[in-house]
Formats: C-alpha cells, sequence, structure tokens
C-alpha cells in the first residue's frame, strides 16, 4: 500500500481542503495522514483520516485573528500572518522530518510546508496552490521590472526555507519556485471559474473544487424548525480577534442592520459563541460547525470573510455572497465572486458600520434573484467537474512514477 503525507498550516479553512484530499486519497486506497496543528486533531480523525500533531498546541484560528486584527492594512495583515505560520513551520521541521520518513510521497500544501524535509529523505512530493496568481508564468518572457518584482517576492518567501535547510547542510535557494514539485502542482479551483493560464508549465493543472457531500448530516429538531418556512442568512465569519467589548460591539452591529432590514439569521463560528450569551430574537438563532453541505445549500445567502474554504463552498452550493474581507486573498476572493455575478460588493471587515452593512443587504435584496439563479448556474457547473476524483487520479499517476 502506497503512503502520503500531507501538511499544512493554519486556520480550518486552510486545512479544511486537505482533509477532503487525505479523504479522498485514503477511500482509493492509499495510507493519507495530515501533519498539522494538534487542536485539529478531532476534525481530521472524524473524517477518517491519520493525524501527525505538527507544532505547538496553540489555538491557531485566535492567534491569528489576533494577529489580523492588530493591523488596518489587508497586505500587512496577511504578510503577519505569513510570518507567524512560516516560523512554526521552521521550529517544527523535526517533526515534519519524523512525519515523511517512510512516506511513498508528500503533498506540499500551499504553505510550502515538508518540501524541505521530503528533499532531504528522497521523497518525491506534489505541490498544491490556492492562489493562482501565486503561479510563475515561465513560458513568457518577462520584462524587467516583472524579474526585479518576482525576485524581491521569491526571496521574501524563501528567506525561512533557507533557514530550515540550513539546518540539513541543504544549498540555499534564491526562489520559492524551487520548492515546487517538478512532477505536479494542483490547483482545486473550478474550470468554470477561472481560466488555465497559458504560460503556466504543463504541471500545473486545474482540477476543479475540492469537497464533500455529507448525507448522514441529521439536524437537531430547533434546527430543523428554524430553517422551515424561510431560509435564514448565514453570518459565518470565523475565529474573532478578542473576547472584549469591541468583538460585542461588532456582533451588536449585525444584529441591528438584521432588525432593521427584516432579516432571519443563522450565527455560526466565533460569532454564535458571542451571540448564545444574548437574549436573541425569534428572527436569530446560533449553532456550532455545521457541514457546508447542509447548511450553504438551505441558507438564502452568506455573509462570510471569503476565506478560500468558504468561498468555494459558496459557489459548490449554489448560495449568494455578501463578503466581509479582512486580508489581501480574502479581498481576491470577493472580487472575484462579485465578478462572477453572485456577491454584493465588499465591505473591508476594518470598515464594517451599521451604514455600511444595510449598504450591502439592500444591494444583496435588491438583485437576490439574479445573484441566486446566477450562484445555482454556476453550481451546476462545478459540481460536474469531479475536482477530487482528478486530484487522485494525477497522485497515482505520480506514484506510478
Amino acid at each position: 500500500m502506497n503512503k502520503i503525507a500531507i501538511f499544512t498550516m493554519g486556520t480550518r479553512g486552510d486545512v479544511q481542503p486537505y482533509i477532503y484530499l487525505a479523504r479522498s486519497l485514503t477511500e482509493s486506497g492509499i495510507d493519507t495522514i495530515i501533519g498539522t496543528h494538534p487542536c485539529w486533531k478531532n476534525l481530521i480523525e472524524e473524517a477518517g483520516v491519520g493525524f501527525k500533531p505538527i507544532g505547538p498546541d496553540i489555538n491557531i484560528e485566535r492567534e491569528t485573528a489576533e494577529i489580523r486584527g492588530n493591523s488596518l492594512n489587508p497586505l500587512l495583515s496577511m504578510l503577519k500572518s505569513m510570518d507567524f505560520i512560516t516560523e512554526i513551520i521552521q521550529e517544527s521541521t523535526h517533526d515534519i522530518l519524523n512525519a515523511c520518513k517512510g512516506r511513498d510521497l508528500v503533498v506540499v500544501s500551499h504553505s510550502l510546508m515538508g518540501a524541505v524535509e521530503a528533499e532531504v529523505l528522497g521523497i518525491p512530493t506534489v505541490n498544491v496552490t490556492l492562489q493562482k496568481d501565486t503561479i510563475g508564468e515561465k513560458l513568457r518572457q518577462q520584462t524587467f521590472l516583472e524579474k526585479g518584482v518576482d525576485s524581491v517576492i521569491s526571496q521574501r518567501v524563501a528567506k525561512p526555507y533557507n533557514k530550515i535547510r540550513k539546518i540539513y547542510g541543504l544549498r540555499p535557494i534564491k526562489s520559492s519556485d524551487e520548492l515546487v514539485s517538478d512532477n505536479l502542482n494542483l490547483i482545486p479551483i473550478s474550470r468554470s471559474v477561472i481560466e488555465r493560464n497559458p504560460y503556466w508549465e504543463a504541471k500545473n493543472v486545474v482540477t476543479g473544487f475540492w469537497y464533500y457531500d455529507d448525507p448522514d448530516f441529521i439536524p437537531n429538531e430547533r434546527l430543523e424548525h428554524f430553517m422551515e418556512v424561510e431560509k435564514p442568512v448565514l453570518l459565518y465569519l470565523g475565529t474573532l480577534e478578542n473576547e472584549d467589548d469591541a468583538d460585542l460591539v461588532r456582533l451588536d452591529t449585525y444584529l441591528d442592520a438584521f432588525e432593521e432590514t427584516n432579516t432571519k439569521v443563522i450565527i455560526m463560528g466565533a460569532q454564535g459563541k458571542f451571540a448564545s450569551t444574548y437574549d436573541l430574537p425569534e428572527w436569530a438563532m446560533t449553532c456550532d460547525y455545521l457541514p457546508p453541505s447542509w447548511l450553504f445549500a438551505k441558507a438564502r445567502y452568506i455573509i462570510h470573510n471569503c476565506g478560500f474554504a468558504t468561498s468555494v463552498a459558496s459557489l459548490v452550493y449554489g448560495a449568494p455572497s455578501v463578503p466581509i474581507p479582512n486580508v489581501l486573498d480574502q479581498i481576491g476572493y470577493a472580487t472575484k465572486l462579485y465578478d462572477l455575478g453572485v456577491a454584493t460588493k465588499a465591505v473591508q471587515g476594518s470598515k464594517v458600520s451599521y451604514k455600511s452593512l444595510l449598504g450591502a443587504l439592500d444591494e444583496m435584496n435588491s438583485s437576490y434573484y439574479f445573484k441566486k439563479e446566477s450562484a445555482e448556474e454556476l453550481a451546476k457547473k462545478v459540481r460536474s467537474e469531479n475536482g477530487l476524483g482528478e486530484a487522485v487520479r494525477l497522485i497515482k499517476d505520480v506514484l506510478r512514477g
């Protein structure tokens, strides 16, 4: 039996795509483990996937939310989050190396975690890239300015991995591109959402979205009753940076806007935990994390930060979006959803106010049926692509050599 290790770090949205991939690889007969933060142990094992703890046992969502909350600039916020994650990867290199031992292939996530350790052990790799704009156009002649900008960015990304390479006596690299597999780079995005760049090398393959339908989920009686008659809006913004008065005021702002627009709402995630301490009106309720295949499909629309995982789920299950992005990559996904005709204009997280929320909710309500129709038509296309099946097939081709 072939054995694969997948490594990733970050919030639930950074881990979820790899759970879907690992689950499909496991079901296809490949012994697959995921190495990541200890806090995700239950999430991974409940999916029937092997787990290896990597790094300190911290609440990674709270840690990254605090970093984002301390910067109002989306670019700086993203860079600080990346620096925090790469520091953990550096400190965890020996854990990663040990988890690689005995594996036939290492799947290197968008964080490039595991690439150096696989090289040390002579294990082949496959990469996964979530942001298409980070893939180099190797088949196009670059201008002098483009080369300069790419060099600066690549050296910055490569710097922490050169520290790891030094530990094992490996030569330093000049570009992070040297950490990308020569075999295969999987891009788990729908071909109905992006076009493949003709200047990419052949190894860069757009597979289609990765997702999992959970047919066994059964809602409790209270939840089922709440979802009847009128579909609620889903508020799902991930982890808030601090459990303080500022966050409570922010939640109050959302609730005030919902009341003004007669919006029925179900609140999931950190906001749900805060809201559970409120005496909520009958048009609002909270819930723990629920499968997107059930909740996103039943929600009227989704208010979310536009991380990769929630953006994918909104498209797979045909749910329009009100984007509230915080960091640069989320702004990119929010812009894409808007361009596809399935979302309102984004309200940047740091600029959320009663007035801005009313504007976004009014925009959604006035164009809802158009956006819903567009979302459902697009969902039919993306669900026909079988992205996970394509990814598993390509990985097996690499294993066969």
